[in-house]
């Protein structure tokens, strides 16, 4: 039997981008600056790890304006939602948390 580690997302091993997929669990849609004030991120790695997410289709990013002022919406997708809840099923396993 292969040890759990291995059903660890690469994805996710990043503290910003295991933070963002936890915060979009279910069917949430946040804007940045709430998303960002949520994961206590700076706007920087905040950006970097929703682009690497988007990549792999794990994240829908929409942007937009209300007002003059752009905006920029996230929302975890199914593959996301599913590959957040494996990883949090392998580090349960890891950590004998059935």
């Amino acid at each position: 039997m292969a040890h759990p580690r291995h059903d660890l997302d690469e994805a996710l091993l990043t503290p910003v981008r295991l933070s963002v997929m936890a915060a979009l669990g279910g069917d949430v849609e946040l804007d940045f600056a709430s998303l960002r004030d949520l994961i206590e991120s700076d706007d920087s790695a905040l950006s970097k790890g929703i682009s690497h997410l988007e990549k792999l289709g794990y994240v829908k990013v929409t942007k937009g304006y209300v007002g003059a002022r752009p905006r920029t919406w996230v929302r975890s997708t199914v593959k996301g939602r599913r590959a957040l809840e494996r990883h949090i099923t392998a580090l349960r396993a890891i950590t004998g948390q059935t």
